[in-house]
């Protein structure tokens, strides 16, 4: 359990230096990028082989509901991770729609795993995103979206959606971790 808490600690610290500590950041110049870089592969690293290593108890499990809710939740988190990427019309609604998008994912995946690693990892990366936006709201408070999109935009943007939908729940099952049922 403490490896899958130290990447977790590691993942959220990485991400946050350029807020936290901006003079750091600043006098580690264009090397810092690669060191940030290589904590965030390390703390992933950490977190994947921690997760599958721990242990804890068990509070609740998979639910026919709940798995619909997931799977709902999970296209979600997948489509505003895409639209990020294509600058889709939500981008300009949602302010934050990557950190939206993790959250989504860590809920969803919350909803189904009721075990002790589970809350570490997805309460905890929920928990990064949650102050992720709160600090950067503070850092920005009132940054200009422009968004210019199209209706070709939007369509490439569901089927791109739809398409990583497909590539995850066929790595889920490949894993032996259920999607559907």
């Amino acid at each position: 359990m403490l490896l899958l808490t130290a990447g977790v600690g590691l993942w959220s610290l990485a991400h946050w230096v350029k807020r936290l500590a901006p003079a750091l950041r600043d006098k580690l110049g264009n090397g810092g990028k690669g060191l940030i870089a290589v904590a965030i592969l390390a703390s992933v690293a950490m977190m994947v082989v921690g997760y599958g290593r721990a242990e804890g108890s068990f509070y609740w499990g998979r639910s026919p509901a709940m798995v619909g809710v997931n799977n709902l939740l999970m296209l979600l988190a997948l489509y505003l991770m895409v639209a990020a990427t294509t600058r889709a019309w939500v981008t300009g609604v949602i302010r934050h729609p990557q950190l939206t998008a993790m959250k989504s994912w860590a809920v969803a995946h919350l909803l189904v795993n009721g075990d002790t690693p589970s809350l570490v990892l997805f309460g905890g990366l929920l928990a990064w995103a949650v102050v992720s936006v709160i600090l950067i709201n503070k850092s920005e408070p009132n940054p200009a979206r422009v968004v210019t999109t199209s209706a070709g935009r939007e369509v490439s943007t569901g089927l791109v959606t739809i398409i990583a939908y497909g590539a995850v729940s066929f790595l889920h099952i490949s894993l032996g971790y259920p999607v559907f049922g």
